[in-house]
This record gives C-alpha cells, structure tokens and sequence, in this order.
C-alpha cells in the first residue's frame, strides 16, 4: 500500500456567542480535515487544531513540507512516516503550532488508515483499556453572571454529561471561589467538577483559590499559574493544596512533559495530540505519565481524545464544548455516539469510526 495523494479541507464556523476566559476570547471554531488516499482505495481521514487565523499556513505545510515526503509511502509505517514529516515543525520563523497542528492531522489520519487496514478501532490498537469513556464539558465562561450559574449547570446536567471543566482565574480568587461553590451547590456531589485558570494568577493567588475552595472535592485544577515559571510554580502549588494539578496542554513535546513529570508539578496531564503532532506523540507521553504515576487526560478535541483515553488505563476523561461552543464536534460527525449516564460509548468501526457529514462540511468549508 502507498501513499498516492493528501487532501486537506479547511473548516471555519462562528460561534452563537462570544466566549471568554481568564485572558482570551473565542467567536469561531476552525479545523482543518486531512484526508490520506492510498493506491489500494483506502482513505484515511481526521480532524485536527483550532486555529482559524492559520488554516491557510497549516495546508500550505502539509502539502509543500509533508506530503511530498510521504507520496510512495507505506502509511502502515506510522512512526517512519511520523519521523519524516516531523521537519516541518523545525522552522524557528513560525509559530510552532502551525507545523505541529500540520503533522498531527496527518498522524491521525495515518492511524485511521491501519485502523481501516486491520480491521479494528483505534482505542483498540492504542491500548484497548476500555471503549467506554466519561466525558465532561467546558464551561463556566465569564459571560455567565452567578445568577445564572445554576441554570447553566442544570443545562449541561440535561445534555448528560459526567461534569464540568470549569472557567475561573479572570477575577480575584475569592470571587472565582463563589462562582465555583455556585457551580457545586446546583450540581450535587455527584457531578465531576474540575477548574482551569489557563494560566492566570500567580502562585499566590492559586494557593489562595485552593485553600477556598478545597471542601468542593474538585477534580483537578487546571494551569493555575503564569507561564514564565510555571512548572515550578505548579509544583509550589501542589505542594500547598490537596487539589491535584493538571497541566500538559501547553506543552508542544513530549520532552515537555516529562520536565512537568521530573518536576513534580502535575497529577494530571492533558497533552493535545492535535496542538503537538498527533496521537503518536500522545502514547509516548501517556507512557511516561504511567511510569511516573500521572493520570493522562486530552485538552478537548473529542473525536480523537475518546480513543486515546479510552485505550489507556490511567485515561481520565473526554473534554466537549456545549454546541454553541464547538458546532464542529456536534455537527460535523454524523455518527457521533450519544451521552448515557455521562458516558460515551465507542463503536467497533474500524479506525477512528466517523462519518463526517458533508452538508456541514459544504456549509463551512472556506474557499
């Protein structure tokens, strides 16, 4: 089997509202999809990155950087073809991201072609631990005033899912401290929450959050600190909170991570497989994370963070938006498994699984 031609569709949608979190704010979802075509008729296709102001440079890389060291070929070869494209990341000119969202939806849809090649579903060849996964939301942005706090819980309580990733690090510690008790009195017990700060406050104030908030049985907090010392600020606030500390997806490699690891400054990692080149380097990072007794989580991307959690067993969680946050992941997959009792169910389709649907490909596609 060779590798005969790569297709990349670039996606834009605008979202039903602006969104924001502790220092950025979101309006639209982009994606780009990669589609491998093989001599024999397989196609191997994926989803990857968020990056609406570089869907342009993230195609002009695939096709003038990767795909011509990939036509001829084997996509079964996964790491060879891996170690070939990983040059395109190495331009020091460009934001690095660009190169790493190129190659991670090509890796994917290398996987999605072995997957289609034997037969079976990726969280199958990546471990196969489970092909049931809980999969919480990502929430509490601060367009929400806490009197609606209650309601947006109760909404996302209906939709079915295990919990919520819950936006805070925007206002003082005492303030996101109530928002979060809000979110945890309208949830109940049983309902996972988990906060992010997205890097910003300082230690003492992620110290200060932590001790207000340490009753509320919070599942992870997420990037609690500022980026210029984060790791070992992190591990300055693990080591003052009962809070485990989840950090990973700002990380590009998985030498990143490993220097959180050392550093004893996580839990919990959320390494992006489609922010740093693909779920190839995501299984190198989740076995580190085994032997250093991290649990591994995946920043959002659910179409394909369900099969890498799901394949490992100290996987956590799948991450998804509400619907006017991500119209990608709710629309683009037409065969998109429903939430029961929190849980997603994969199939046993091989590859990834999806059905991507073209009436919302045709709607958003940009010329």
């Amino acid at each position: 089997m060779k590798i005969v031609r790569i297709e990349t569709v670039p996606l834009i949608a605008p979202l039903a509202r602006e969104y924001r979190g502790s220092y950025y704010r979101m309006t639209h979802r982009a994606t780009v999809i990669t589609r491998i075509h093989t001599d024999d008729g397989l196609i191997g296709e994926a989803y990857a990155g968020d990056e609406d102001k570089s869907l342009g440079e993230i195609e002009q890389v695939v096709h003038q950087e990767i795909e011509p060291g990939l036509i001829g070929k084997d996509p079964r070869n996964i790491n060879a073809c891996w170690e070939t494209s990983y040059p395109a990341t190495f331009n020091i000119l460009r934001d690095r991201r660009i190169g790493l969202v190129a190659l991670a939806g090509v890796d994917a849809a290398l996987w999605d072609i072995y997957g289609k090649y034997l037969g079976e579903p990726l969280w199958r060849l990546w471990g196969g631990f489970r092909s049931k996964i809980p999969m919480i939301v990502i929430g509490g942005y601060y367009h929400t005033p806490n009197e609606k706090i209650a309601d947006e819980i109760a909404e996302y309580k209906q939709m079915g899912v295990a919990g919520i990733k819950f936006k805070v690090g925007g206002k003082s510690p005492a303030d996101d401290a109530q928002r979060v008790r809000i979110a945890r009195e309208a949830a109940g017990d049983d309902f996972a929450i988990a906060v992010d700060a997205n890097q910003g406050w300082s230690v003492q104030d992620a110290v200060e959050f932590a001790g207000l908030t340490k009753e509320l049985n919070l599942r992870w907090f997420e990037e609690p600190v500022q980026w210029q010392n984060d790791r070992k600020s992190m591990a300055r606030v693990r080591n003052s909170s009962s809070i485990p500390i989840c950090a990973g997806q700002s990380e590009f490699s998985p030498g990143g991570c490993r220097d959180l690891f050392e550093a004893n400054s996580v839990d919990v990692c959320n390494f992006d497989a489609s922010w740093s080149g693909g779920p190839t380097a995501w299984l190198r990072v989740a076995a580190m994370a085994k032997t250093y007794e991290v649990q591994m989580a995946h920043h959002e991307e659910p179409q394909v963070s369900s099969h890498l959690i799901a394949s490992q067993s100290h996987g956590t969680y799948a991450e998804c938006f509400h619907p006017d946050r991500d119209p990608v992941w709710w629309n683009l997959i037409a065969n998109r498994p429903p939430l029961v009792d929190g849980h997603i169910q994969l199939s046993e389709n091989p590859g990834l699984g999806w059905q991507l649907n073209e009436d919302f490909i045709k709607q958003y596609r940009v010329q």
